[in-house]
């Protein structure tokens, strides 16, 4: 039985609903990546990267609110952009512009050249997975998708400013990208009534045997971290223990989701990947 209740949602679902907890968690990182890799990043660095994954997740959710039948929805987020895809639209646009214009006047060309190889991928991801092959059993897991591109965005502008800490960031972008892994793989088992009714296909529909594995995955993830802080580089550490530190708060999400239920466990998901704020806010005396 869904505990939905359309266009009602609660307080704490509005970051969710609003899709700012994507760029949040974007942030978080980009700032965790530069301070790793000793890249000086720019206001105008964190804007783009929090526009570019707000009008993905935006443009991700309008599509599915435009396909699915009205009535059918099953989550507070599609429904709101269900019910308000015509001002959301407009919103959309503009921050499109606001980003695309901040980004030719702003990035350098080896930047914008990094922005738009990126662009690629992300651009093909909409359209496979919401429009050609919705409903292809075989298709590439969306959640694989979505983990490898929004950690590649996370370390872009770093690793175009220091090239050379690659090898730094190498540790922190795998804990990471499987950090994004394992929350949209969770997502996908607490939601996989919303996907079916949605009909649309993911992980947990397509893989059904690998639901222990995907269960597993937060605490294999703080297990590697750990592993990490004790042979990696110091370099790496702070970045490691905040890997380390979300696998264990994202399995204790996961272990409380029977209980919480699926509209808490969301959002919590999303809120516990923000452990670099953390050393983010120690490093400006917070505590």
């Amino acid at each position: 039985m869904s505990d939905f209740v359309p266009g009602r949602p609660h307080w704490w679902q509005w970051p969710t609903v609003l899709s700012l907890d994507a760029p949040a968690v974007a942030l978080a990182w980009q700032w965790l990546m530069a301070r790793t890799a000793g890249a000086a990043l720019a206001p105008h660095h964190a804007f783009i990267l929090a526009a570019a994954v707000w009008l993905v997740y935006a443009a991700d959710r309008w599509i599915e609110g435009f396909l699915v039948a009205p009535g059918t929805m099953l989550t507070q987020r599609h429904d709101f952009y269900q019910r308000h895809r015509r001002p959301i639209a407009v919103i959309w646009v503009v921050m499109l512009l606001a980003g695309g214009g901040t980004a030719l006047r702003c990035l350098d060309l080896r930047e914008i050249a990094a922005g738009l190889l990126l662009l690629v991928p992300v651009l093909l991801y909409l359209l496979s997975h919401q429009l050609l092959h919705r409903h292809h059993p075989w298709r590439i897991p969306k959640e694989l998708c979505v983990a490898v591109l929004f950690a590649a965005g996370t370390a872009c502008f770093s690793l175009v400013r220091v090239p050379e800490a690659a090898a730094r960031l190498a540790v922190p972008l795998l804990l990471f990208g499987l950090l994004c892994f394992a929350n949209c793989a969770l997502i996908s088992l607490w939601e996989d009534e919303v996907d079916r009714a949605h009909g649309r296909t993911s992980l947990a529909l397509q893989f059904p045997r690998a639901r222990g594995l995907v269960h597993g995955l937060p605490w294999i993830i703080a297990l590697l971290g750990a592993g990490f802080v004790w042979i990696g580089h110091a370099n790496q550490r702070e970045a490691v223990l905040c890997g380390l530190a979300a696998g264990l708060l994202l399995g204790g999400v996961d272990l409380l989701h029977r209980h919480t239920g699926r509209q808490v466990a969301r959002v919590l998901a999303d809120l516990v990947l923000l452990t670099p704020l953390v050393p983010w806010l120690a490093s400006r005396g917070r505590f």
